[in-house]
């Protein structure tokens, strides 16, 4: 659910319609956020092709990338974005040990060294306000090059677009971890939201 109804396939345009048949093939189905989207087809066209050219990109793994795009969405608390993302994660070699210990990721051996710079760079990206000191860019650079650290900070920059799109419009998860394992939300600050912090729990969506 969300807070306004998606476009319909059968009020959609032409274009419109080319872009729901993608998202299909891609995720499966259609999902809230391309349907709401749809409203304004000339973003939901070039917000498809932003998706399309960042699925490209290759300089950094997939694993790499599906923790710290996870990570970015339980600090802003988007279920939807968690609820895909844990799918996404699970494709790309994450288990079940790391989704759960996402949130203490610091004390966790799930994850090395560098799987850990990864997912504080998420953390503080996603902040409100966003804040990256020093020494932590000059660790990720030790271990990233230009080029990668450029594919590593649009992935979790793109994350933070979905997620607070997603947030606002209130979408509720699309059952892609129904009955798995999804890692608990950030708790919640009171510069960022009034809402009780959300707790682990394992996905119940239909």
């Amino acid at each position: 659910m969300t807070r306004i109804a998606g476009v319909s396939v059968r009020s959609a345009g032409p274009l419109v319609k080319l872009v729901y048949l993608m998202a299909r093939r891609q995720v499966g189905r259609l999902v809230d956020p391309v349907t709401v989207y749809a409203y304004a087809p000339s973003l939901l066209i070039n917000y498809g092709l932003l998706e399309r050219a960042t699925a490209r990109q290759a300089r950094v793994g997939k694993r790499l990338k599906a923790l710290a795009e996870l990570k970015a969405a339980t600090v802003v608390n988007c279920e939807f974005c968690v609820d895909i993302g844990s799918s996404v994660a699970r494709e790309a070699g994450v288990g079940e040990k790391e989704l759960l210990g996402l949130a203490n990721y610091r004390e966790s051996d799930a994850f090395d060294t560098r799987e850990r710079l990864v997912l504080q760079y998420a953390e503080a990206m996603s902040r409100t306000p966003a804040s990256v000191d020093g020494a932590l860019f000059s660790a990720l650079r030790e271990q990233f090059s230009e080029r990668q650290l450029v594919e590593l900070t649009h992935a979790i920059a793109l994350e933070n677009l979905r997620a607070r799109f997603n947030s606002a419009f209130d979408m509720t998860p699309g059952g892609f971890s129904a009955g798995m394992a999804c890692p608990p939300m950030a708790p919640s600050t009171p510069a960022e939201s009034k809402s009780p912090a959300r707790t682990a729990r394992v996905s119940s969506a239909a």
